[in-house]
C-alpha cells in the first residue's frame, strides 16, 4: 500500500482553512505526512486543492491554481492531484470535462471519500481534532455550516446548504483541544454567527456558547466574525461589554444602506434598523470597534444609492471596512431576476471611491491611538521588527502594529506597547 506525502493548498475564506485542518488531522492519524501550502511542494507527491467558489475573483484564483498543478502533474513532478471545496462542489461536471489532469474532484462534504482514495479510514473519534495551519497561538473555530438567509447575491446556501449548527459540547471540546495545542485566541466563524443554535436548540445560542468558551483558562481572546445585522441579539452586546476575554470587536457585514438596494438584495434589515443597531452597540460599549463589508454595483444601484452609501460610510466611521463589486452568480435569485446593468468600470470606480473615504477615516482613527498603551500579541517577525495585533484587529485583514526593539520577543506572547506613530493601516509601537 503506497503512502503519500500530501500538500494541502487552501484557498478562500477561513472556513476552508478549518476544513483543511480537519482533513489534515485525519490524514496524519493514518500515518500520512501533511504539509500546508508548501510553495515548492517540499517533495509532496500528492496535492489537494481546497477551492473557493464564492465570487468571480475567487473562482478565477481557484481555476488558476488547479491549472498550475495540472501542468506539474503533466510534467510528472507530482503523482496525484485532487480538488475539493466549494468550486468543486458547484462545478464538478464542468471541471471534470475541462481540466482532465485532476485525478478526482470532491465536494464540500466528501471527506470520507477523499480519505478512502488516499488509503485512509475516517476515524469518528477524531471529530473536532485539527492540525493547525495558522500560527500556533490563534485558530478559527467554525461553529456552524451553511446559511438559512436568502440574500439574492449569495451562492453559499447553494454550495453549503441550510444552517447546520455544531453541538455545543463538540465545539467546547474542540476549543479545549486547541487550547492544549497552545492556542490563545479563538476566532469564531460561520456564515452567520448570530443564527447559531436555531436549528439545534430552537433559539440563538451564541451568548450561551461564549459563556462556556470563556471558562477555558488558557484562552485569552475570543473574537467574533460574520454577524448578520438583522435579529442581532442584545444579550451578545451586553456580554461583549462585560466579559474581558471577548474582544471589543464585531464584524457585521451590512452590504449596503440604501433601502431600495437592500430590498433587491433580499436582506432582512433596512437603513433605519442598521443605524439603530450601531447606535445601541456604541452606547452600550463605546470601546468596541466595528468592521463591515460592502457590496457595490448591485443591479439597479443608482448614483443616488451610491451617494447615500458614501454618506453612511462617512457618518458611521467604521474602524475596519472591506468592499466587493457585484458579480453575477449562477443559480442565485439575483442572477435569475435582476439584470447586471451596472458597468464594470462604474463598479470599480465606486469601490475605489469608498476605499479612499475609508482610508482617510482609518488614518484619523489611528492617529487618535498615538500615545495610548495597548496590549498586543506578537504574530511574527519580519526583518528588524515584530508584527503584532491588538484586540481590535483580526489576522490578515486589519491593522498591524510594528514594533522595533533589540529585545527578543516570543511569537504568540502578549506585551504592552505604547503607540508612537500611525498610518492608514499600520501602527507603530514601543515596548513598555
Amino acid at each position: 500500500m503506497k503512502t503519500h506525502k500530501v500538500n494541502i493548498i487552501t484557498l478562500g475564506c477561513s472556513k476552508n482553512t478549518v476544513d483543511s485542518e480537519h482533513l489534515a488531522a485525519q490524514l496524519r492519524a493514518g500515518k500520512t505526512e501533511v504539509l500546508f501550502d508548501a510553495p515548492d511542494n517540499a517533495g509532496a507527491d500528492t496535492i489537494i486543492i481546497n477551492t473557493c467558489g464564492f465570487i468571480k475573483d475567487a473562482k478565477e484564483e481557484s481555476i488558476d491554481t488547479i491549472l498550475k498543478f495540472a501542468h506539474l502533474k503533466e510534467a510528472k513532478e507530482i503523482d496525484n492531484l485532487y480538488v475539493i471545496g466549494c468550486l468543486s462542489e458547484r462545478y464538478k461536471k464542468d471541471l471534470e470535462q475541462e481540466i482532465t489532469e485532476v485525478d478526482q474532484y470532491f465536494g464540500v462534504n466528501d471527506v470520507t471519500k477523499i480519505l478512502k482514495t488516499l488509503n485512509t479510514k475516517f476515524k469518528d473519534e477524531l471529530i473536532g481534532e485539527r492540525e493547525l495551519s495558522t500560527p500556533k497561538h490563534y485558530a478559527y473555530l467554525k461553529i456552524s455550516e451553511g446559511c438559512d438567509r436568502t440574500c439574492s447575491f449569495c451562492a453559499i446556501p447553494l454550495i453549503r446548504g441550510k444552517l447546520k449548527s455544531l453541538p455545543m459540547e463538540i465545539l467546547i471540546e474542540e476549543a479545549k483541544n486547541l487550547a492544549k495545542k497552545g492556542v490563545k485566541e479563538l476566532i469564531l466563524i460561520a456564515q452567520d454567527l448570530t443564527y447559531y443554535g436555531l436549528d439545534l436548540y430552537k433559539k440563538q445560542m451564541l451568548p450561551d456558547l461564549l459563556k462556556e468558551l470563556v471558562k477555558i483558562e488558557s484562552i485569552k481572546w475570543i473574537r467574533l466574525h460574520y454577524s448578520y445585522p438583522a435579529l442581532f441579539p442584545d444579550k451578545l452586546i451586553d456580554l461583549i461589554a462585560r466579559e474581558k476575554k471577548i474582544c471589543n470587536y464585531l464584524d457585521i457585514p451590512v452590504q449596503h444602506v440604501s433601502n431600495s438596494v437592500l430590498k433587491r438584495m433580499r436582506r432582512a434589515h433596512d437603513k433605519e434598523s442598521t443605524l439603530q443597531l450601531f447606535e445601541k452597540i456604541k452606547r452600550i460599549n463605546p470601546k468596541l470597534v466595528l468592521r463591515t463589508t460592502l457590496l457595490v454595483g448591485y443591479p439597479g444601484e443608482t448614483q443616488q444609492d451610491f451617494e447615500e452609501l458614501k454618506a453612511f460610510v462617512r457618518s458611521t466611521k467604521f474602524d475596519r471596512l472591506g468592499i466587493f463589486t457585484y458579480s453575477e452568480e449562477e443559480g442565485t435569485y439575483g442572477a435569475a431576476n435582476h439584470k447586471d446593468d451596472v458597468p464594470e468600470k462604474v463598479k470599480n470606480e465606486r469601490a475605489e471611491e469608498i476605499m479612499r473615504i475609508q482610508e482617510q477615516i482609518s488614518f484619523e482613527l489611528n492617529q487618535r491611538r498615538i500615545g495610548k498603551t495597548m496590549e498586543v500579541v506578537i504574530d511574527r517577525k519580519e526583518d528588524d521588527y515584530y508584527v503584532a495585533r491588538s484586540e481590535y484587529d483580526s489576522p490578515e485583514v486589519d491593522n498591524e502594529i510594528l514594533i522595533f526593539t533589540d529585545k527578543k520577543l516570543n511569537i504568540g506572547d502578549f506585551y504592552s506597547v505604547k503607540i508612537t506613530d500611525a498610518k492608514e493601516y499600520d501602527l507603530f509601537g514601543a515596548l513598555i
